[in-house]
């Protein structure tokens, strides 16, 4: 048995962005892809893929950003950036602090298996709102 595994950014981004858009369990329902560009390619510096925002009545609060490079994803928390670094350590993904103000936290998902993991990370800074 071959065991394939999903390493393109830009496929690893879709993946992450159906799992948010199409789940209303655990606390996803609350989230929604935002100022999605569908024609985004992966680059080495990383791609503006999406935004996850909470969806409320009137705009949307953007909670993270993902970016696509050639062969993963980055999600740059801007709330909760806490939350985010021990929800996505506790979950194994590789994770780093942004040394920008106001701080973010860096999420890396390299495989299209990580995507779950990434979701409950989500989870976590939606709950810890």
């Amino acid at each position: 048995m071959v065991e394939e595994r999903t390493t393109d950014g830009k496929r690893i981004a879709q993946l992450l962005s159906s799992e948010v858009s199409g789940r209303e369990d655990s606390g996803l329902a609350e989230l929604d892809v935002v100022n999605a560009d569908p024609d985004v390619e992966g680059s080495a510096d990383g791609e503006l893929a999406y935004e996850i925002a909470r969806v409320e009545e009137d705009e949307p609060e953007s909670l993270a950003e993902v970016y696509v490079h050639e062969n993963r994803v980055r999600i740059e928390f801007r709330e909760t950036v806490d939350t985010a670094a021990e929800a996505a350590e506790e979950v194994g993904l590789r994770v780093r602090p942004k040394a920008v103000q106001p701080p973010r936290t860096l999420v890396f998902v390299e495989d299209g298996a990580e995507v779950k993991r990434s979701t409950d990370v989500l989870v976590a800074v939606v709950d810890g709102e």
